[in-house]
């Protein structure tokens, strides 16, 4: 064992391995990634496959998310109702926020346009107006499209008085994250790589949004390549959270985030590869939701990993999400991870009485005492609409993130090498590290890990034949300073899943920092964590 605390033959391995694949590996880099701990994903997945041997088929040769993916593994045993303790203190204000007050819904102004009291030019050009006012400071977009807005708001507007209107999101101000590629436009996926990357396509969340009328006025900030948690982008600079502009709006969504909160649109599309919608959403205080993975199609949109890779909608309210997710759901055959599926239907009468909710038991020594107390407020909604709170034991939910961690090193290393071999001085430091870190893993971890996940997903099958949902705080602590990443402690594990996961507002800290609850449901079962995410949001409101 090294001084660090990592097997030396860790490190041989990432030399051997980075030396087959001619990539050059500095001191420098070197030490780097020992001092952000990316070897220790590496040396927790190791000793986990280790100690615990899968004999499952690797998960990539069952027909995920159809029939016959083979038994559940066994329920736990019995749950414990859960409790929710007394706060003596509280730190935390209940609610989200405001961002729905403040600035309006994509429900309400869908209305307005459909009755013809507002004009998507109107609309399209204050929202450009407050992108120019606002965003020098708040660095939300990577590009603005306000001369191709502005005729797409009036062909809008001519639609809907011709008494052609499309639905909710006809002529809605909307903005996607910069990894999606849309045709006439640079595709950067936050990088220098793709600083001139002109796309001559549409992608299919693209394509979707168009043909629901909405007017895309630009393209979102991002962490480099997706991949960090957090906006510290070396080439295109940090994102400010609304809500206080010295701290961080989380990665890799964070223009995303931002414009949402900021009223600049009412909606936008975020991707969430390790937490990615719900990072930037719980810390800037709006409703983001990871659909099922195939749910939505990806093409289109720039890798980080192929299997753990989701496009979702990031929005002020519940029913604005849903009505975002209507628009981008369903079957497309360019992607070959994309399911034919039922569309979401969510009954926004039906009560939530009954519902039983797992909640994640003794997650303190994970999160601070004010995430603690945010995600309290949320539950203690929940068991005020009537749902039903059980402890559910995870001791081994540490481990998931390092195992989804590993995958996604695995799979976003295969991607890059070409361009690390020869053009590596071209990526920032955060992201060019820890690509490199993956390549300290075994010739055989790819099948080891896809086996693991196969069992655990059996495992969380046989779980939710006990619960309806599952919850914990969306994240361990409040935003972190600006351009500092934030932790994937709650929301890495279920991109390993592949189930939905969504973030409501629950509370503020004292500075004015949102924090978000995390509903996580069974394959296909949006609707149940939208529904529930409504019961916390309106019963917030009505306090």
């Amino acid at each position: 064992m090294t001084e660090s605390g990592i097997p030396p033959e860790i490190f041989e391995r990432l030399r051997v391995n980075l030396k087959l694949a001619q990539i050059n590996l500095s001191d420098s880099d070197f030490k780097g990634m020992l001092d952000k701990g990316f070897f220790t994903t590496v040396m927790a997945f190791e000793n986990y496959v280790r100690e615990n041997a899968a004999t499952d088929l690797p998960d990539y040769l069952k027909p995920w998310g159809e029939a016959g993916t083979g038994a559940p593994a066994a329920s736990p045993g019995p749950l414990q109702p859960f409790t929710i303790p007394q706060i003596e203190n509280p730190k935390i204000t209940p609610g989200g926020p405001g961002w729905s007050k403040k600035y309006g819904t994509l429900d309400e102004i869908s209305a307005k346009i459909a009755g013809k009291e507002v004009s998507p030019v109107e609309l399209t050009t204050e929202a450009l107006d407050r992108i120019a006012q606002q965003d020098g400071d708040l660095n939300s977009f990577q590009l603005v499209l306000a001369d191709r807005a502005l005729a797409a708001a009036r062909q809008a507007e001519q639609e809907i008085l011709s008494g052609n209107y499309r639905g909710p999101l006809h002529g809605v101000p909307v903005a996607v994250k910069d990894l999606m590629a849309m045709k006439g436009t640079i595709t950067t996926a936050g990088s220098k790589i793709f600083a001139n990357n002109l796309t001559d396509y549409d992608g299919t969340g693209v394509i979707r949004l168009q043909e629901a009328g909405a007017i895309i006025v630009g393209k979102t900030r991002m962490s480099e390549f997706a991949y960090s948690p957090g906006s510290n982008n070396a080439h295109y600079g940090p994102t400010r959270n609304p809500a206080n502009p010295e701290f961080d709006t989380g990665g890799s969504s964070s223009g995303s985030g931002a414009a949402v909160a900021a009223g600049l649109v009412y909606g936008a599309l975020g991707t969430d590869t390790g937490g990615s919608i719900r990072i930037p959403s719980a810390l800037c205080g709006l409703v983001g939701l990871k659909p099922t993975f195939g749910r939505l199609s990806l093409y289109g949109a720039t890798t980080l990993s192929w299997s753990l890779d989701h496009l979702g909608p990031m929005t002020r309210t519940v029913q604005d999400n849903a009505l975002l997710l209507s628009a981008l759901e369903g079957y497309d055959p360019r992607d070959i991870r994309s399911r034919p599926v039922a569309p979401v239907k969510v009954d926004w009468q039906r009560d939530i009485n009954g519902l039983r909710v797992g909640v994640l038991s003794n997650p303190e020594f994970l999160a601070t005492p004010e995430a603690i107390e945010a995600w309290h407020i949320g539950l203690a909604e929940l068991q005020k609409a009537g749902a039903e709170l059980f402890e559910v034991p995870m001791a081994d939910f540490d481990i998931l993130r390092s195992l989804n961690g590993a995958l996604l090193g695995l799979e976003a290393s295969a991607f890059h090498q070409p361009y690390l071999s020869s053009r590596m001085d071209e990526y920032g430091e955060f992201p060019r590290q820890r690509l490199l870190a993956a390549y300290a893993y075994a010739p055989n971890a790819f099948v080891l890990v896809e086996q693991v996940r196969q069992a655990i997903r059996q495992r969380f099958v046989g779980l939710f034949q006990q619960i309806d949902l599952f919850s914990t705080p969306t994240m361990p602590a409040k935003a972190p300073p600006l351009g500092t990443p934030a932790p994937v402690t709650f929301t890495g594990p279920f991109n390993f899943l592949g189930w939905p996961a969504a973030t409501v507002p629950v509370g503020c800290t004292a500075d004015g920092l949102p924090l978000g609850l995390q509903l996580v449901g069974r394959a296909w079962d949006e609707a149940t964590v939208l529904r529930a995410a409504y019961a916390i949001e309106t019963g917030l409101e009505t306090n």
